[in-house]
């Protein structure tokens, strides 16, 4: 765990303020390994046409642009799991207002952990990376997760997918020319610290990969789960549902068919956005 926290960037504070300024219900949306917060973008658009206003949280040190990040990968290395959740989490105690949450992938994972300290109205983690007690490795997880985990070195290093590895991890359930356009449009390094968090959770008890699935300000969840993620198939989401399903809140979970781990960025995004937003709309308060 960090000694310091980092601060909001300059990006985050000025939509905090608007959010504050708007009076509006908040969204926090968090992004995962090898994407940015300008993933969201049209997440960010949907919601805020409904009603709310919206804050795209960074992970400490994103670069602003793809094209910055692939000019700089060593900016991400060596960022684990709590780094990115204190930081998110000293942003959230900046909103007036407790935020709605949704999560994609390792932003999954921080958005369970950050609905575990208390700090969200209603989660919603989309395909998320496992933590301490989710017990089932599928190959194609373990397949997905290779390029980083097959070197122990990159546990201090950040890395770039291939296009192969990443059609394979994020991109196998759209077409090969949409998978070569996300690839363009939106993948960028990735620090490879908290893919050996999440790996090594079940080994290490003070392991960062680790979510308080029963406290009972935790608030309303809600899984989504792609039928054919490789990165974080069914048997991790439904298993990670099985865990929060302790507490006294609501939780449920639903499957998108046909959907991969681009689910939140490719062409079929809205029905996952109208799905997350359905959810929220039905449990926040206010």
């Amino acid at each position: 765990m960090s000694s310091e926290t980092q601060p909001p960037s300059s990006m985050e504070s000025e939509q905090v303020e608007a959010a504050n300024r708007s009076g509006r219900r908040p969204l926090v949306l968090v992004h995962g390994l090898w994407l940015l917060a300008s993933s969201w973008a049209r997440w960010r658009e949907l919601f805020e046409s409904n009603g709310y206003t919206t804050v795209a949280a960074e992970w400490p040190d994103d670069p602003a642009t793809v094209e910055e990040a692939r000019r700089a990968p060593e900016v991400f290395a060596g960022k684990g799991i709590n780094d990115v959740t204190n930081h998110i989490a000293e942003v959230i105690g900046l909103l007036e207002r407790k935020p709605a949450i949704i999560g994609h992938s390792f932003g999954g994972l921080i958005v369970q952990k950050l609905a575990g300290m208390g700090l969200a109205s209603v989660t919603v983690p989309i395909d998320p990376a496992p933590f301490r007690g989710v017990l089932p490795l599928p190959f194609s997880a373990l397949k997905a997760a290779s390029p980083v985990l097959s070197n122990p070195a990159n546990r201090k290093r950040s890395v770039m997918l291939t296009y192969e590895q990443f059609r394979y991890a994020f991109a196998n359930a759209v077409d090969q020319a949409e998978a070569r356009d996300l690839y363009e449009t939106y993948a960028v390094p990735g620090s490879g610290l908290p893919l050996f968090q999440a790996a090594l959770a079940n080994l290490q008890p003070k392991t960062e990969a680790a979510v308080d699935t029963r406290n009972p300000a935790r608030g309303p969840m809600k899984f989504i789960a792609g039928e054919k993620d490789n990165t974080a198939p069914w048997a991790i989401t439904h298993a990670s549902y099985k865990r929060q399903r302790r507490n006294p809140s609501t939780t449920v979970i639903e499957q998108l068919p046909r959907r991969g781990h681009s689910l939140v960025i490719d062409s079929g995004w809205e029905q996952v956005a109208r799905t997350a937003l359905a959810f929220i709309e039905e449990h926040q308060e206010g």
